[in-house]
């Protein structure tokens, strides 16, 4: 009997662990887009994930973060997709919640930004 309490906690630990802290794997797993057109994609996923509500993008949303016009000419690619895994860890005390992004969403993303600043040939690849 005791044994299996143990197993129980064991399994609702790690179930708490991977909600939380998901690990990429997962998230790609999970998480998966389509990059047939990544910018498309990306204009879809700035809007799903509502990330206007703080940051200015093509021109439009709010100025309570940082504006990312032009974002791909200050930052590098490998810059970016490190904010975009995990802001907390780039930037202490970010307000930027993780919205645990997978690898295919985060080349979106960044596709679409690069296209917005006129960096449509910015080499991008899914690690």
């Amino acid at each position: 009997m005791q044994r299996r309490w143990i197993v129980l906690v064991l399994i609702v630990v790690a179930s708490l662990w991977l909600v939380t802290h998901p690990p990429r794997f997962v998230l790609n797993w999970l998480k998966p887009v389509d990059l047939t057109n990544p910018v498309q994609t990306g204009e879809q996923l700035v809007s799903d994930y509502n990330c206007r509500r703080c940051h200015t993008i093509g021109g439009t949303g709010a100025i309570k973060a940082p504006d990312l016009e032009n974002v791909t000419n200050r930052l590098t690619v490998e810059e970016i997709r490190a904010v975009l895994i995990n802001p907390s860890a780039e930037r202490a005390n970010s307000p930027m919640p993780n919205f645990f992004l997978s690898d295919s969403e985060i080349v979106a993303i960044i596709a679409y930004l690069a296209q917005l600043d006129g960096n449509e040939d910015l080499p991008l690849e899914v690690p």
